[in-house]
């Protein structure tokens, strides 16, 4: 695929998420580290919408080339009069790297969305990348909603890359001149995503791009499978003072699974269970049983009712 053709894909891949935004005046914002993906994105970007994108590299301190790196970028956006800023998180990020580093990542991106007025941002997530997080999901046991994938919207992060290949982009970056950074951690083996990227270049003559396709398609059956939620939750959830009542269950397993965790959280928004937590409270409720799960009394039967579990009565001995 010649560069122009891949650039019209890529205004037509952005006109498909955001139908309004080439005739709007909105900025495309860019999370932009130096790989050759977000690289693509973004010359992509900028030969797509010139003026319009404004880009960042987020220095998470992790190792002591990032900045350089955050500064070749800066260098790439100089020449091309792309609006750049390097993004530094305030201390430094513990606990499970890829996870935290992640989570610090969008936190700072959408700081830097708000100060600058942008209305969206963009990532560099392409077709490998779907088909790697789909498989890490399937061996990971996820419902549908996991296994809808990457999703190519969600809020104001749009991902136009999603149709393309890592191996396409990367061609369409070296075609500019430009040795892309590489990632030293995408070739640790102690990360999930890098031994089921291992196990798929052992695959040949296959079209990874299609695995969007099949993503996309999940995802459709997932918003259909949350609407008619919304609906019969809307038609046989009561809420009540105390908690709430799912006057009806005559539903297939998945919608019940989806009402429950609406009953629940109508009493308990930050609880999450375990989808065999789950399982065990249908499989009780179902048996006409009383159970708890956290702090919430459930109680079964013709009727489902869910309330606070009142609390013990605690009383001190005297020594």
């Amino acid at each position: 695929m010649t560069g122009s053709m891949l650039t019209k894909r890529f205004r037509e891949t952005v006109a498909t998420l955001v139908p309004d935004f080439e005739d709007s005046d909105d900025i495309l914002g860019l999370a932009v580290s130096g790989g050759p993906d977000s690289l693509a994105l973004l010359l992509l970007a900028h030969e797509s919408f010139p003026g319009r994108v404004m880009a960042a590299s987020v220095d998470h301190g992790l190792r002591p080339e990032a900045h350089q790196e955050c500064e070749f970028v800066a260098e790439i956006c100089r020449v091309r009069a792309i609006p750049h800023q390097i993004l530094k998180p305030s201390l430094p990020i513990r606990g499970s790297l890829q996870a935290e580093a992640r989570k610090v990542r969008y936190s700072l991106l959408n700081g830097w969305l708000k100060s600058g007025n942008i209305a969206w941002l963009a990532t560099a997530h392409h077709a490998d990348d779907q088909l790697e997080t789909m498989i890490m999901r399937i061996l990971r046991g996820s419902g549908i909603d996991g296994m809808s994938g990457i999703r190519a919207k969600r809020g104001q992060i749009i991902r136009p890359l999603l149709p393309f290949s890592k191996d396409l982009l990367a061609d369409y970056v070296a075609g500019h001149g430009i040795e892309a950074v590489q990632d030293p951690s995408n070739k640790d083996r102690s990360f999930d995503r890098v031994r089921v990227r291992d196990a798929l270049a052992k695959l040949s003559g296959f079209d990874l791009t299609l695995a969007s396709q099949s993503a996309a398609a999940l995802d459709d059956a997932r918003a259909a499978i949350a609407w008619m939620t919304d609906n019969l939750a809307a038609a046989h959830i009561q809420i009540r003072d105390d908690g709430c009542v799912l006057d009806n269950q005559d539903f297939p397993h998945e919608i019940i699974r989806r009402l429950l965790l609406k009953c629940l959280h109508i009493c308990d928004p930050a609880l999450s269970p375990r989808g065999a937590q789950l399982e065990l409270l249908i499989k009780g409720l179902s048996q006409g049983k009383t159970m708890t799960i956290g702090d919430i009394l459930c109680k079964g039967g013709a009727t489902w009712t869910f309330a606070s579990a009142p609390k013990r009565n605690i009383k001190a001995k005297n020594g």
